[in-house]
């Protein structure tokens, strides 16, 4: 029997020996990976592959990217360039970032890459979706959806969008409590999308459940696609089948409304017309999925980027004096006289404002300070950071391969903040940076420099709602409010999947003076 000193060191040198050999098997397993990626390039280029690490075997950089958020991104950018390798979520990727490189992915879709999504989205998306579609297919659907996005189509949505954003205000103003804006701004861009876009009648009890269900879908649209009981995806199907039962109905009183109707009144009677322009007849269950489709665009960035101009308002005061001085230059500084009144806030938000809307598109053309506002908030914060492509077959960037097959995530915030093309930092709130000067250094050449709407034969249909809506609710929140913080500082912003405060951004609004107190205290 060895004596307890020699069994002790025997012990340690059996759990050395251990770690030491696991330590050998990982460091060959990492080393087998890094070489089964390095020798998966495309032999027929002689280009190398970008740098970049493949991290761990089966896992590649996930835990890393899930952990760090934005910070993964960022920290890669500065170590390997603006193209660079990694591997996420069981896939090689290649990270892109700046105006050119960004220019080459968005110009080629259908050439060298096409729009990549994960299998849950497309099984609960619909197969009748833009999303979907590629080729030809996607040129037809998109000439389609065009029509209701139009500048005639704008002209019809903003009289109402500006009743929506008025009455959403002046019951931020009415609440006895902090208001948590990104709550409110999801709620308020579903109201605007189902009402005004698809045109349903809905109450507000009604109109608050289907919220309900719609952020179930959203929240299970990107999901492991296994179809089993309590699983994100037969969550999301279940959501989905709620959603179609309460359009059908809807899109089937539209079918049956007068073809001969010359203007559609919304976004779906948009979609009916064109399709017969056409010499087609959508199904119910296209209607069905393009509603869906035109809900999901709208909801999360539109939220999005509200609350980042409800915050970056906030954190800036300058801004919101420019903008009031722009209005009154203009003759539009003042509220309406519906404003609510400081003593104000009853349990729901306030009637209908009955004062008729006073802006346009004309209008919010004149209000260019208000333009610069809004495209800086979406340069500084854009909703998303970034596309998934996948490359349909090997093709240069910036010196290096691009091996067919393997995933290409663009990323307009990584572009955002490296553009050297303005007159001041990349990284600070100046609306100024989109004056004349800065639209000339965003010509055709350098346009790819800020893309919140992304680019190509894939960008966004829906940005110009998008900015008009960003515009009245400035226009709104200026002349009819103020607002300050319900915390004692800041919230941080999530990044992943969609830009978000934290905490929602839970604000105290109060309402301003109205017309009537104003011309009172002057005299």
């Amino acid at each position: 029997m060895l004596p307890w000193g020699l069994s002790c060191l025997s012990a340690l040198g059996a759990v050395g020996t251990a770690l030491l050999g696991a330590g050998l098997l990982l460091s060959l397993a990492q080393h087998l990976w890094t070489l089964r990626w390095t020798l998966s390039r495309d032999r027929a280029s002689a280009l190398p592959l970008p740098k970049g690490s493949m991290g761990w075997p089966f896992f590649g950089e996930t835990l890393h990217w899930l952990v760090q958020g934005s910070r993964f991104h960022s920290s890669r950018r500065e170590r390997y360039g603006t193209v660079f390798k990694t591997h996420l979520l069981g896939r090689p990727v290649i990270r892109v970032s700046g105006a050119e490189n960004v220019r080459t992915v968005l110009l080629g879709e259908h050439r060298l890459v096409r729009s990549q999504w994960p299998q849950s989205a497309h099984i609960l998306l619909g197969s009748h979706t833009l999303l979907g579609a590629v080729g030809e297919s996607h040129r037809q659907r998109r000439k389609i959806l065009a029509r209701a996005f139009s500048r005639a189509a704008l002209e019809c949505y903003v009289p109402r969008l500006q009743r929506a954003l008025r009455r959403e205000v002046r019951s931020w103003c009415a609440a006895r409590g902090p208001v948590a804006v990104y709550e409110a701004a999801k709620a308020l861009t579903f109201r605007m999308a189902a009402r005004i876009l698809l045109g349903l009648r809905l109450d507000e009890a009604q109109c608050s459940e289907l919220a309900r269900t719609f952020e179930q879908f959203v929240e299970n649209l990107f999901s492991l696609p296994l179809d089993v009981p309590f699983s994100g995806l037969r969550k999301g199907i279940r959501a989905r089948d709620q959603l179609h039962r309460h359009l059908e109905e809807a899109i089937a009183q539209k079918l049956l409304e007068d073809k001969t109707a010359v203007e559609p009144g919304d976004a779906l009677d948009g979609i009916i017309h064109s399709t017969r322009e056409l010499g087609h007849e959508l199904s119910v269950q296209e209607l069905k999925e393009s509603a869906v489709e035109l809900l999901f665009a709208a909801f999360s960035t539109t939220a999005s980027a509200s609350t980042s101009l409800v915050l970056l308002l906030l954190q800036h005061p300058a801004a919101i004096a420019k903008i009031q001085q722009e209005l009154a230059a203009q003759g539009l500084g003042r509220a309406c006289g519906c404003a609510p009144a400081a003593s104000g806030g009853g349990a729901g938000p306030p009637p209908d404002c009955g004062c008729e809307p006073d802006l346009s598109l004309a209008a919010l053309g004149h209000l260019r300070y208000v333009g610069c506002v809004v495209k800086e908030v979406l340069r500084l914060l854009p909703p998303v950071s970034g596309g998934y492509r996948t490359a349909l077959r090997t093709f240069e960037l910036d010196g290096y391969q691009i091996p067919k097959g393997w995933n290409v995530m663009y990323s307009i915030r990584d572009t955002h903040e490296t553009a050297a093309v303005y007159r001041s930092p990349p990284e600070g709130f100046d609306p100024e940076r989109f004056g004349t000067a800065g639209d000339d250094a965003l010509g055709a050449a350098g346009r790819f420099h800020y893309i919140p709407f992304g680019g190509g034969a894939r960008s966004c249909l829906g940005q110009e709602l998008a900015q008009t809506v960003l515009q009245l609710l400035a226009v709104e929140l200026v002349r009819t409010a103020r607002w300050e913080l319900a915390t004692p500082a800041f919230p941080a912003m999530q990044t992943v999947p969609i830009v978000h405060p934290v905490d929602g951004l839970r604000l105290f609004f109060h309402p301003l003076a109205s017309p009537a107190a104003q011309d009172g205290q002057r005299l």
